[in-house]
């Protein structure tokens, strides 16, 4: 029997909407309750940090010539557009950065397609703290729980998992929120499979945000179709030409229902933090480190003759992109983070911007770094080793990178982001009403006012 028809024998779509048909707010445990909160602070800091960024400048500039209605916020810009394009447009703001959250083992960034989709929509129908949290919770279960199914050959390939799996993230919050039938999910499903898309190769350019936008829109979209009995494939995910068997090798169908109510996908997001991607925190970590080290400093940086970089296998193939031009490339090149972290001793935004890129001297360090792969290192480890031309060789190692999941960023740490990231975003909002807001967002009776908090002003 072939993995197709194994795949196939297993009623993954159905199983997975009638969960989250069925599933209450009492059956949600407090600690998922809890990080869901945690989960959309840091959501907010990131998408008011990059509101003007030129990436979302240009895209607001395209899209607003559609929106036929002012329904939704665009987050920092004083502007709202139809709750699609709105949803379409914050999701780009929340990962543009490559600030926003990370979801272990899969590398999806959960909270990006599918928070700007029920704010949305919270702000077009009256809904509870509760309701969209609950929506939300289980749209980040579904995107999670496809995403473990496929990986990691889906990116592999590839595929750009946000994006391919945000969608059905969306589509299944928003569903949950209009209070759709099991049978209108699964179709909400099939319209979303439909739209599964993004690729590897757009990372480091304005085009990842094409898809990641989409993410979002289209999801909102296939329950809003589903909405009104526009149909679908019975079995989307699970089905021989469905999306399990197109886009992975050997997709592990039962992860995706299996400990459905007692698991959940919520408690391996992470949150890191340096803006840039996942696999470079224990690089960065390490770097910073060594920029403090009296032997650096008494030998300067010009009298290194290679950095060498030790990690998974993933860290070299998702950042080895030397000569790069741009701050959104520097965010996934560990050249250029390697050589600002060694030279500034910070990793912020400023240091992941097109004006960091220019300077030449972090080119020219960046240039001697090289990789050792290493399988048995976990993506959250690295050792940066720094070879003097005198022979002395300087090490640092990183076990667990703060941001892992073994080591979370704390409560106190994502206030203090969104109080950092809230400034640098230039949008004039005020981060202590907000940071309030979603830490009792549960008591809240209609939780679209929230987003009041975050409408900003355009800018001059």
């Amino acid at each position: 029997m072939t993995n197709k028809e194994n795949t196939s024998s297993v009623d993954v779509t159905a199983r997975l909407t009638q969960f989250i048909h069925d599933c209450q707010w009492d059956a949600v445990p407090e600690k998922v309750r809890h990080e869901a909160k945690r989960s959309l602070l840091n959501y907010f800091s990131v998408a008011l940090s990059a509101c003007f960024d030129p990436t979302i400048e240009r895209a607001a500039q395209v899209l607003g010539r559609f929106s036929s209605a002012q329904q939704a916020t665009v987050i920092g810009r004083g502007q709202r557009l139809d709750m699609l394009t709105a949803a379409a447009l914050n999701t780009m703001a929340s990962n543009v950065f490559d600030f926003d959250d990370t979801h272990i083992p899969t590398i999806i960034h959960p909270t990006a397609p599918v928070a700007p989709a029920v704010f949305a929509l919270a702000e077009t129908q009256r809904l509870s703290g509760i309701e969209l949290l609950l929506g939300f919770i289980l749209g980040v279960e579904a995107e999670c729980r496809i995403g473990n199914a496929v990986s990691p050959g889906h990116y592999a390939r590839g595929w750009h998992i946000t994006s391919t799996c945000g969608v059905f993230g969306s589509a299944m919050a928003t569903g949950k929120l209009l209070g759709l039938s099991a049978q209108q999910l699964v179709w909400a499903m099939g319209s979303a499979s439909a739209q599964a898309s993004g690729l590897v190769e757009t990372l480091g350019t304005m085009a990842k945000s094409v898809s990641m936008g989409n993410a979002a829109r289209n999801g909102m979209l296939s329950a809003l179709l589903a909405q009104q009995d526009f149909d679908g494939p019975a079995r989307p995910l699970e089905g021989v030409r469905g999306f399990l068997n197109v886009t992975a090798d050997s997709p592990d169908c039962l992860s995706i229902v299996s400990e459905l109510g007692s698991r959940w996908e919520l408690l391996n997001n992470t949150y890191k933090p340096f803006p840039c991607g996942v696999v470079l925190n224990p690089v960065i970590e390490a770097c910073l480190g060594l920029a403090k080290s009296p032997v650096l400093l008494k030998q300067g940086l010009d009298a290194i003759v290679r950095i060498e970089l030790v990690g998974h296998p993933l860290l070299r193939q998702r950042t080895d992109r030397p000569n790069i031009t741009t701050g959104r490339e520097s965010q996934v090149s560990a050249q250029h983070a390697v050589a600002v972290a060694l030279t500034r001793g910070r990793a912020g935004l400023a240091e992941f911007s097109d004006e960091a890129v220019s300077d030449p001297a972090l080119r020219d360090l960046g240039r001697r770094v090289c990789f050792v792969e290493d399988a048995s290192f976990a993506v959250e480890a690295a050792t940066v080793k720094l070879h003097f031309e005198s022979g002395e060789i300087l090490c640092v190692e990183v076990d667990i990178a703060r941001g892992a999941r073994a080591k979370p960023l704390t409560d106190q740490d994502l206030e203090n982001k969104v109080r950092t990231l809230c400034e640098y975003g230039g949008s004039g909002c005020h981060p202590e009403p907000l940071i309030d807001a979603v830490w009792t967002m549960d008591r809240a009776s209609d939780v679209g006012q929230l987003m009041r908090l975050v409408a900003g002003q355009t800018q001059k």
